[in-house]
């Protein structure tokens, strides 16, 4: 291992020196393995954050169920203490995925504010990464290999050793007397990124013996790239005048006519951005759907579906609805203590501000044909009432009506509508979120 290791390893780390913990991801592995072991050396004379490890158990293999006792041990020896998660995995097309959620669903999960989960992830693995993304056929971002440090749940995600060469870790091992656990299912050439690693790698290697560089390399500039995209993004989600919320609603919209101006790949390249942070990326074949939507006629209602939620144009703007605002059914309730706030069910909650009116109050949704009487106004038409509100067809079904009997007393959103002149209440609704839960 070269003689600045550990300088490079406290350079890349600097900007979390200060951080409220360092956890170590430990799968017990060669990687995971020499980066617990070189911290605690460096912690032994210098300054650091509080060091844990974090042990994902998935529970795959037999073999496995000995690693966390392994990793215990080895922890034990540094004095540092560690916790096991275990994790259920959802059967599914790709195992190796689902393994991936869930660990870093645990990671996350495990994470306090402004804490940092430090992994192992070497230079090799990151070469592995960019082929496996350059033959499912990714972009940009995806070709510029795993991000050195990003979000991950209230605290960080970090990968110091990206610079790091696999032998020069095992070096490191082997001059420290440390051992590791080896994953059987590594030789599995059934697995795609096993038979890069194992196959495809070396070959390239053998024939081009800096090829772990070059690939890397070149990962820094698609990086860089995408930096670039990004800054591009961002000004045009400012002239598509991108928000996140709608009258106290979560509801994320852009303008189409300002998307519609740019060329096609502006266009794909702001969606994605805007929507990274909300759903999982359509495929290339899925962006026909973007074009549907734009491009249909003013008083459609096309939409574009994704993995996670989608999407759907209203009064000139693009809205994200993630899948759990979707599986909205509307539940009339009564409101037996109005003097207290009423939970919907998986639609916010109702509180009253001012005194509440009186007789026996119910919830309901609507169901067309409703006429609301209002102070000076007479009979109106909700539908015409909401329509000169500007409230998207989409919403309608969610907004709860408050109902005395027969008689329509107010509607979420809108406080303005009074039944009676200088009524001393006023309905307040916290509406639910709208989160795919991604980040």
């Amino acid at each position: 291992m070269p003689a600045d290791f550990e300088s490079r390893l406290l350079n890349f780390l600097a900007p979390w020196r200060n951080a409220p913990a360092w956890r170590i991801a430990l799968s017990g592995g060669l990687d995971s393995t020499v980066l617990l072991h070189l911290l605690v050396q460096i912690a032994s004379r210098e300054a650091l954050p509080p060091i844990s490890a974090i042990h994902v158990h998935h529970g795959l293999q037999a073999v496995g169920d000995a690693w966390p006792e392994h990793c215990q041990h080895f922890c034990d020896s540094l004095g540092v203490p560690m916790r096991v998660v275990r994790v259920q995995v959802d059967d599914g097309a790709s195992l190796e995925r689902a393994a991936r959620e869930a660990r870093y669903t645990a990671f996350a999960e495990a994470l306090g504010e402004g804490e940092c989960l430090l992994t192992g992830q070497h230079r090799d693995d990151q070469a592995e990464t960019v082929l496996f993304r350059l033959f499912r056929g990714a972009g940009v971002r995806g070709l510029s290999g795993m991000a050195a440090c990003r979000p991950l749940g209230s605290g960080v995600l970090l990968r110091p050793l990206l610079g790091i060469h696999r032998a020069e870790l095992e070096r490191y091992a082997r001059r420290h007397g440390l051992s590791w656990v080896e994953d059987p299912s590594n030789a599995c050439h059934d697995f795609d990124r096993n038979y890069l690693r194992n196959r495809v790698l070396p070959g390239v290697v053998r024939r081009w013996p800096s090829a772990v560089e070059t690939i890397t390399r070149s990962a820094e500039h698609l990086a860089e790239a995408d930096r670039l995209l990004g800054e591009l993004a961002q000004g045009d989600l400012i002239s598509a005048g991108a928000r996140n919320e709608y009258i106290g609603m979560q509801l994320p919209s852009l303008a189409i006519a300002a998307l519609a101006e740019l060329s096609e790949p502006r266009q794909r390249n702001a969606l994605r951005h805007w929507l990274a942070p909300l759903a999982r990326l359509p495929d290339s074949a899925h962006w026909a759907g973007w074009r549907d939507l734009r491009d249909a006629r003013g008083d459609a209602e096309p939409i574009w579906r994704l993995a996670d939620g989608e999407l759907r144009r209203a009064h000139g703007r693009l809205w994200w609805l993630a899948n759990p605002w979707l599986g909205f059914v509307p539940r009339s309730q009564a409101w037996s203590d109005p003097s207290q706030s009423l939970l919907l069910p998986d639609n916010g909650a109702l509180r009253f501000e001012g005194e509440p009116p009186g007789g026996p109050l119910e919830v309901r949704y609507r169901q067309g044909g409703e006429v609301m009487l209002l102070a000076g106004r007479g009979s109106r038409d909700l539908k015409r009432l909401l329509n000169e509100a500007a409230i998207p067809a989409f919403m309608r079904s969610r907004l709860p009506l408050l109902w005395r009997a027969d008689e329509l007393l107010g509607v979420a959103l809108l406080p303005g509508l009074r039944v009676e002149a200088g009524q001393g209440w006023t309905l307040r609704w916290t509406p639910p979120t709208n989160d795919s839960g991604l980040s």
